[in-house]
Order: C-alpha cells, then sequence, then structure tokens
C-alpha cells in the first residue's frame, strides 16, 4: 500500500474535513436513536403485557447498537488515523457545480484477503477543497478511506471507498505538493483521458466502474 505521512493540521481538518462531518453526524444520530429506543423500552416496561415485553426486548438491543455507534464513532473519527490508514491516492476535479465540485478519483477497492488489486473509477461530491483550483482537470491527491457503514467487504470487494482530500488535512501547499508528485504521471494521465466517465460512474448502482486490469498503467508503486 502506498501511503503518505504528514502533520495534519487537527484544526484546519475539523473545520473542513467532510468525512469528519459526516462522522460527527452519524455519531450525533446515534445517540438520538439510543435515547429515544431507551425511552419506548421503559414504555413498553410499564405497559406490563407479555407482548410489550417481547417489543422491549426489541428497543433494548436497538439502545445497546446506538449506544455501540455512538461510543465507537470518536475512535474511528481520529483524522491521524484516517490519514495514516488510507492509502494515497490521485483524484481530478471532473465537474464545477454550483456549490460543489466532483472529484473523480482511481482507487483500489479489492477486500485485504484478495489475491491482488482490484481498480476502479469512483466520484465524490464536496463542497470545499482548499488549496486547490475550481478548474476541471485540477489535480487533488487524496487517501482512499473504507467507508464505516460498511465495513464488511463484499466477495473480493469493498462496498465502499472514497476519496479523502490531503487538502482538508493541511494547509501546507508544499505536502500537497508532495503528495501530487508521489503519484505517478500515468496515474494522473489515466484520470484525465477518462474525465467523460465521471457521470456513467455516478449512474451506477454501487457509485463505482471497475476498470479491466489490462487497460492499467502499472500501479505498483
Amino acid at each position: 500500500m502506498r501511503s503518505f505521512e504528514f502533520a495534519v493540521d487537527r484544526g484546519h481538518a475539523h473545520a473542513v474535513n467532510e468525512v469528519l462531518a459526516a462522522m460527527r453526524r452519524r455519531r450525533l444520530l446515534a445517540i438520538a436513536a439510543a435515547i429515544a429506543a431507551a425511552m419506548v423500552t421503559a414504555l413498553l416496561i410499564r405497559l406490563d403485557h407479555p407482548w410489550s415485553y417481547l417489543l422491549a426486548v426489541a428497543f433494548a438491543l436497538g439502545t445497546l447498537i446506538a449506544l455501540w455507534v455512538a461510543l465507537r464513532a470518536p475512535r474511528r473519527s481520529s483524522i491521524d488515523r484516517l490519514y495514516a490508514a488510507g492509502e494515497l491516492v490521485p483524484a481530478v476535479v471532473s465537474h464545477i457545480r454550483p456549490r460543489a465540485l466532483v472529484l473523480l478519483a482511481l482507487v483500489d477497492v479489492a477486500g485485504p484477503d484478495a489475491p491482488g488489486p482490484r481498480y476502479a473509477l469512483v466520484t465524490r461530491r464536496v463542497r470545499e477543497l482548499p488549496g486547490h483550483q475550481k478548474r476541471p482537470g485540477e489535480r487533488v491527491p487524496a487517501v482512499a478511506v473504507r467507508i464505516e457503514a460498511a465495513p464488511r467487504p463484499v466477495g473480493e470487494r469493498w462496498q465502499s471507498v472514497s476519496p479523502m482530500p490531503i487538502a482538508w488535512g493541511t494547509t501546507d501547499a508544499a505536502v500537497i505538493e508532495r503528495a501530487r508528485a508521489a503519484i505517478t504521471e500515468a496515474e494522473w494521465r489515466l484520470l484525465a483521458d477518462n474525465l467523460g466517465l465521471a457521470d456513467k460512474v455516478k449512474r451506477t448502482a454501487a457509485k463505482r466502474l471497475l476498470l479491466d486490469h489490462r487497460q492499467l498503467p502499472d500501479l505498483g508503486g
């Protein structure tokens, strides 16, 4: 795996990193769900009917699951850990929207037990991209993040892999340029040559387009 080390600016990351924002929202929703499920459980127990106890058990289990998600989220959302664990991948701006940009990225979607890599094109809609120009083809170094909502691989492929820009973790232009240089020119060229596929990727059910390994450049670095 091609990793990339740099000093993460936590203040900057917590202000602009949309992966962290999504994790915080997930934690708040889990806390709210746990409170609601606990209240329903207590109400069902107070009803004191055989059927209410059966339902109370189900809601109590829901409370425990929601609490588990809420308690697990802070540990999973360590920004340093996310960047350290992610593989450095190339992404380019494919579309400019009124309030967002669309990134097209090349990622390895193979699971940890797969015999080899399985590359695919994926897209990600982002609201902010500090440190980059808002233009089609802009090169955006990123790390691949395995989405927490789908931690189990399906066959040899992960259910969801998404690019998280290096620029969401630092304001240092030199760091972004160093990450950009660590990605081969062949990878950048592959994305530039396939910018037109971004719309096709978004229309697929899995939101990714698997690539034929025979058409890929050398990605062993």
